[in-house]
């Protein structure tokens, strides 16, 4: 299973803990309203920073995959150029 699996079902468990939770605490239904609507906020900002360093990660591996990848082709045009004038 996949961290990122693991991650959103641990979120999605705390999220649905946390909105039984109020629920069934003994408020007036406008006080149990705000606290769901601030956890929904809560875990929204939290998904989303994830989401962001995820995003920030591939992107700095797609970057470094792109420099090696842009190395090997120019080592191998390197070569070619060299057997290239060695032969003539």
């Amino acid at each position: 299973m996949s961290a990122g699996k693991v991650l959103l079902g641990v979120l999605a468990g705390a999220a649905a803990g946390a909105i039984l939770g109020v629920l069934f605490a003994p408020e007036k239904g406008t006080e149990t309203r705000r606290k769901i609507a601030e956890k929904g906020e809560d875990y929204v900002d939290t998904v989303k920073e994830k989401f962001n360093g995820l995003i920030d990660d591939l992107s700095k591996k797609m970057d470094n995959i792109q420099a090696r990848a842009n190395k090997v082709a120019d080592d191998a045009k390197s070569k070619v150029e060299e057997m290239k004038s060695s032969t003539n």
